[in-house]
């Protein structure tokens, strides 16, 4: 099979393969049909934040399976995506459900090989049926947009309630459309980029230019602050911004990967005191229990209540998505959110 190496930093090669085989452990053999690019593969990609070498990346994908071992509940030809954090059962507070919180867990696409490539194994257990209505295309982002449910969920929402969001990258804007979805009236999307404002806008969410004092124009408009206020940037300045958005008894929700040292002054901290701010943290998603959990909720909402088909900018093939990787590190021109075309013959139609 092909897959897309990580042979050392910086260096990603097309290699031949041998299709792994279904097992006890992981008796679903699935042919992978798309695969995102999260934002956390270029620095594992490019600036030596992989775990080891060689490694193929890639923890967003959906596709076909090819083939299963017997009681796997699974068939040739079922159409499928897969959680991509498989947890260390001996640890407690796995067992209770809350695989994401635990220290001890595997994950496709960092710390074992992931889905640019054209098969993988994976247990029957980490697997979600695809429902007819979606395209393989919109099904790869399963794992984001339950990133983007997560992080909305954390805070307590009711319907009226004001909601900013710091950020309109792809996360950012499923974030803004699960507070839509929760009640929240406005949706504000502070984003520097303003082809990604144009996103927002065309999504019904209301976009913030945040070169032009967003704080001030995020508390005109939710009359002194908002209610809910997500962070989905990860930078210190966002991180700031986002708390000063916050009206009274406002919530915060921290998503963003932090990238530098965030501090606060004797004031801005002071302020959070006197505003009675709840601030939450945020990461991965839960899919505990079984067909209640946030996996099967996002599901029956994508590309229906959460539009993520729209979001993307571009598909490249497997042959291409090296150089479209380092043209994204290297940010020679716009993207948004890249989804890689793994198998050349998977169709973006929804099924009959």
């Amino acid at each position: 099979m092909r897959s897309l190496v990580l042979t050392e930093n910086g260096r990603l090669e097309i290699h031949d393969r041998p299709v792994p085989q279904p097992c006890d452990s992981e008796p679903v053999l699935v042919r992978v049909g798309y695969a995102g690019v999260c934002g956390s593969d270029l620095p594992r990609a490019f600036d030596g934040g992989a775990y080891h070498y060689p490694l193929v990346l890639g923890h967003e994908f959906a596709g076909t399976v090819a083939e299963s071992l017997p009681g796997s509940g699974f068939a040739a030809g079922d159409r499928v995506t897969a959680f991509p954090l498989l947890p260390d059962m001996s640890e407690p507070i796995n067992q209770v459900g809350e695989y994401a919180l635990g220290s001890g867990y595997d994950y496709y696409g960092s710390r074992r090989d992931g889905a640019f490539q054209e098969y993988l194994t994976i247990p029957a257990s980490a697997l979600y049926r695809v429902p007819d209505r979606l395209t393989l295309l919109a099904a790869a982002m399963t794992e984001p947009c339950a990133v983007a449910y997560h992080a909305a969920a954390r805070a307590k929402v009711e319907p009226g309630c004001s909601a900013a969001v710091v950020g309109g990258g792809p996360i950012g804007l499923m974030v803004a459309q699960w507070l839509r979805v929760r009640g929240c009236r406005p949706v504000l999307v502070s984003e520097v980029d303003a082809s990604k404002r144009e996103i927002a806008g065309s999504l019904g969410l209301t976009p913030i230019d945040a070169l032009a004092s967003p704080v001030e124009s995020i508390r005109e408009r939710t009359g002194g602050g908002a209610d809910v206020v997500v962070e989905a940037c990860g930078l210190p300045l966002t991180f700031r911004q986002a708390l000063a958005s916050a009206g009274v008894f406002g919530q915060v929700v921290f998503l963003g990967n932090i990238h530098g040292d965030f501090t606060l002054g004797e004031a801005e901290f002071s302020s959070i005191l006197r505003r009675e701010l709840t601030v939450y943290g945020t990461w991965n998603s839960k899919v505990t229990p079984r067909g209640r959990d946030e996996w099967t909720r996002v599901i029956d909402a994508l590309d229906r209540d959460v539009m993520v088909t729209p979001l993307v900018s571009d598909v490249p093939d497997l042959d291409d998505a090296a150089r479209t990787l380092g043209a994204m590190h290297r940010r020679e021109r716009w993207f948004n959110k890249v989804v890689v075309r793994v198998d050349a013959s998977a169709a973006d139609e929804v099924r009959s």
